[in-house]
C-alpha cells in the first residue's frame, strides 16, 4: 500500500517502512509524526483519490533524524561591470520512517 502526502508545500509518494527526506518539521528523533493531508491512497489497481484530500486517511511515521541538505551557492556576475553577488543556502531537512498508512 502506498500514499501521496503533502507537507512543506511539496508532495511525496510514500510506502510503509520507507525512509523519506522532507522539509524540516518540529520534533526530536524518535518522535511520532502524523500527516493528515493525504491526497491519494491505494495499492495496485485499488486507488482512492481525494478531492483535494482523502477524508479519514492518515499516514503516521517516526522521526529518525534532523539533518541539513547540501550547500548550494547562487553566484551572479555581470561582466565588465565589477558586479558580483554570492549567496549560499543550506536547507534544514527531516528524515521520517513511515510506520503506518490508514486508508478511508
Amino acid at each position: 500500500m502506498y500514499a501521496v502526502i503533502k507537507t512543506g508545500g511539496k508532495q511525496y509518494r510514500v510506502a510503509k517502512d520507507e525512509l523519506v527526506t522532507i522539509e524540516k518539521i518540529a520534533g526530536e528523533a524518535g518522535a511520532k509524526v502524523e500527516f493528515n493531508e493525504v491526497l491519494m491512497v491505494g495499492s495496485g489497481a485499488d486507488v482512492t483519490i481525494g478531492a483535494p484530500i482523502v477524508s479519514g486517511a492518515k499516514v503516521t511515521g517516526e522521526l529518525v533524524e534532523q539533518s541539513r541538505g547540501p550547500k548550494l551557492i547562487a553566484f551572479k556576475k555581470r561582466r565588465r561591470k565589477n558586479s558580483r553577488r554570492k549567496k549560499g543556502h543550506r536547507q534544514d531537512l527531516s528524515v521520517v520512517r513511515i510506520t503506518d498508512i490508514t486508508g478511508a
